[in-house]
């Protein structure tokens, strides 16, 4: 039988009796149970010289009720708001093998609960709200792909020297990207035949912009993406030069006046 060394009336415990001892790792959390145990030790070990009234451990135990409430309440209030997210876009954050972070976006097509915690699916995967890094309205995403003209045009159009004036437009991307474009000016659309879009260059043709009055024009641009956008204010065109001659109107013939009398020409007058 071995004999554990005393020192100072105390039994030192030796090396090997240290190393038997089984490590153990905290959860991190503090739940019931853990309490519970955590309340039987202080009542064990209490100062038996200054024990704890049975006021102090009531105290205690409201305190941790209070906590354990607001971490409930917390917890529904974050499943609640997993639930709000359904079909809005989000973007999710994930960590992948190598440690390094991923960023992908998608829908959330539904939630599911997993354990007492709410899980969105985003393209096949479930992700935990706290992988949630961002929400996005879908109008901004929409919105982001909308078409629209690349920057501000300012045209002068010169009837002594005509010719065509174009600009570039962006047709945009996603659900929303246009494949034609129509023309507007002084309310009135301009002839297909006079307009061309080439890639991503409009044209107007001079046939078009020569039947204008000299002056300043603002037209409008309207793409055929699935909302139809419309652009104005960011063409300006001036039309100038020598405008061609208006037709006058040609009078109407009226009979003359001063002949009222028969058929025969003479003037009918009083027999005396």
């Amino acid at each position: 039988m071995s004999v554990l060394p005393v020192k100072d009336g105390k039994v030192v415990e030796s090396t090997n009796t240290s190393s038997a001892k089984t490590k153990t790792t905290g959860t991190g959390s503090l739940d019931k149970t853990a309490f519970l145990q955590l309340l039987v030790a202080q009542m064990k070990y209490q100062d038996p010289l200054n024990p704890s009234t049975d006021t102090q451990f009531v105290q205690q135990y409201a305190t941790f009720a209070q906590l354990e409430q607001m971490q409930n309440l917390n917890k529904t209030t974050s499943n609640n708001q997993a639930f709000g997210l359904v079909g809005m876009e989000v973007e999710v954050s994930t960590t992948d093998s190598a440690g390094k972070s991923v960023t992908s976006s998608g829908r959330v097509d539904y939630v599911t609960m997993s354990n007492g915690e709410a899980k969105v699916s985003v393209n096949g995967n479930l992700y935990t709200l706290d992988q949630v890094s961002s929400v996005i309205d879908s109008t901004f995403l929409l919105e982001q792909g909308l078409p629209y003209i690349t920057s501000k045009v300012e045209a002068t159009f010169d009837r002594d020297k005509q010719e065509d004036i174009s600009f570039n437009v962006n047709l945009g991307s996603g659900k929303t990207v246009a494949t034609d474009v129509a023309v507007i000016i002084n309310n009135k659309v301009v002839d297909s035949k006079y307009v061309k879009l080439d890639g991503t260059k409009v044209t107007i043709s001079k046939e078009a912009l020569a039947g204008l009055d000299n002056g300043t024009y603002k037209p409008t641009i309207m793409f055929n993406d699935a909302n139809y956008t419309v652009v104005s204010n960011q063409i300006v065109i001036t039309v100038k030069g020598t405008e061609p001659p208006k037709e006058t109107p040609k009078d109407t013939e009226t009979p003359d006046d001063s002949d009222t009398s028969g058929g025969d020409g003479s003037g009918s007058g009083t027999e005396s």
